[in-house]
């Protein structure tokens, strides 16, 4: 299994993906398939498509990580967004990041985040897009290297929460 994640963009545009990747025989073949048939309120997963009829190969599942929350915000999940991650896995397969095998032999779960208050539809595909294909690419390179985890300790924080200096 390859795991990747990226964050792109500005709230509340930004795009937060996480990638799990892997044989359809395997472990994210199983989570993928447990996941399509399990939906639950406000989160509904479904195949990522490029178009009406075209699933993007490899197939890959994308799992809303903020419930459905009006029809704003489902629109820019079941568009802009599932469109963005779409491009980014077949952006990634044509360029080579994922082995050849990948596309009819593997799938992928995207675990994609898109904030309530998202309101510019080409922001969230533009961001999206790009951190779907990030993503992708860190997985299968297996980063981040221990130095850049340990790099990352020493300033760790996030938009949402940044530790004290001295607390380290």
């Amino acid at each position: 299994m390859h795991i990747g994640e990226s964050l792109v963009g500005e709230k509340p545009n930004a795009a937060h993906i996480n990638l799990y990747i892997g044989p359809r025989i395997g472990p994210v073949g199983t989570a993928l398939a447990s996941a399509a048939a399990a939906p639950r309120l406000g989160h509904i997963p479904f195949m990522a498509i490029l178009k009406p009829n075209v699933p993007v190969k490899p197939i890959t599942l994308f799992c809303g990580k903020a419930d459905l929350r009006g029809e704003v915000h489902e629109t820019m999940n079941w568009g802009p967004a599932q469109i963005g991650v779409a491009e980014g896995v077949a952006k990634a397969l044509l360029d080579g990041i994922f082995p050849p095998e990948a596309a009819d032999e593997w799938c992928i779960i995207a675990a994609v985040w898109v904030a309530w208050t998202a309101d510019n539809a080409d922001a969230v595909y533009r961001n999206n897009r790009k951190a779907t294909y990030e993503a992708a690419g860190r997985a299968m390179k297996k980063t981040p290297s221990l130095a850049d985890i340990r790099e990352a300790l020493a300033s760790a924080g996030n938009s949402f929460y940044t530790p004290p200096a001295g607390g380290r």
